[in-house]
């Protein structure tokens, strides 16, 4: 909406693979920072090569994969999802319908995080938005659609025109779209994500340490890309 809208024809879709490979890129290269980093400090320790034993093979049955894959992986998932989804959807509804002093609690929340939100360059909803897409980030845009609407449930716009009219008239420039870019990439991870590490390391430290790392990263990443731009007079 904010960088490919102005090219046309094929350039159009050159730009959206070029800014796409180049968000993936940097989680990558992100990732190997990171993990070098943590190599050398809180995971140091002796270098061991890494081996793996093969089992062997076995021909693959058709019924026994689709059944496994349904019951271990699908419903394991799913079970966790709803069991975060339902009480984090009944905050949401809460928030956005239950008012004091004449605006809703949804409200009152993202004025509180405004000031902290324009460090990252972004603004309190934005910011109130990631925090209660906690449970799943695909509903961190509509929950930013409802609280600019003030409306007292989560919706969707009928095209990316109407989306980025609505984005524009409460303050979005292409910094804003950078900046909710990069925290997206790099923010916590999802509740789903979280209770597995929990269940995989059984360690309440290092699920924490998930959430804490990226998210310091994300927040260091777009108040530096914040400042320089208005350093420079970009906005």
């Amino acid at each position: 909406m904010f960088f490919v809208g102005a090219a046309g024809g094929a350039f159009t879709s050159l730009l959206s693979t070029l800014i796409l490979t180049g968000v993936i890129l940097l989680g990558v290269v992100l990732t190997f920072w990171v993990s070098r980093i943590l190599s050398e400090t809180l995971l140091k320790g002796e270098a061991s090569s890494f081996t793996l034993e093969l089992p062997p093979y076995r021909t693959p049955q058709i019924g026994a994969v689709i059944v496994r894959s349904i019951f271990d992986r699908t419903l394991f998932v799913l079970g966790r999802a709803v069991a975060v989804a339902a009480p984090a959807g009944l905050i949401i509804w809460l928030l956005a319908n239950l008012t004091a002093g004449g605006a809703s609690l949804l409200d009152h929340c993202s004025a509180f995080l405004d000031p902290f939100a324009r460090l990252l360059g972004m603004d309190g909803v934005i910011l109130l938005a990631f925090i209660l897409g906690f449970p799943a980030n695909e509903i961190v845009v509509p929950i930013m659609i409802m609280a600019y609407l003030s409306t007292g449930s989560i919706l969707e716009l009928d095209g990316l025109a109407e989306l980025k009219a609505l984005l524009i008239d409460n303050g979005w420039t292409w910094a804003t779209a950078v900046s909710t870019m990069l925290f997206c990439l790099i923010h916590w991870p999802c509740s789903t994500t979280c209770l597995t590490i929990g269940k995989e390391t059984g360690s309440a430290k290092w699920t924490a340490l998930s959430v804490a790392i990226p998210t310091g990263i994300g927040m260091t990443v777009c108040f530096l890309f914040t400042a320089v731009v208005r350093v420079l007079g970009l906005v």
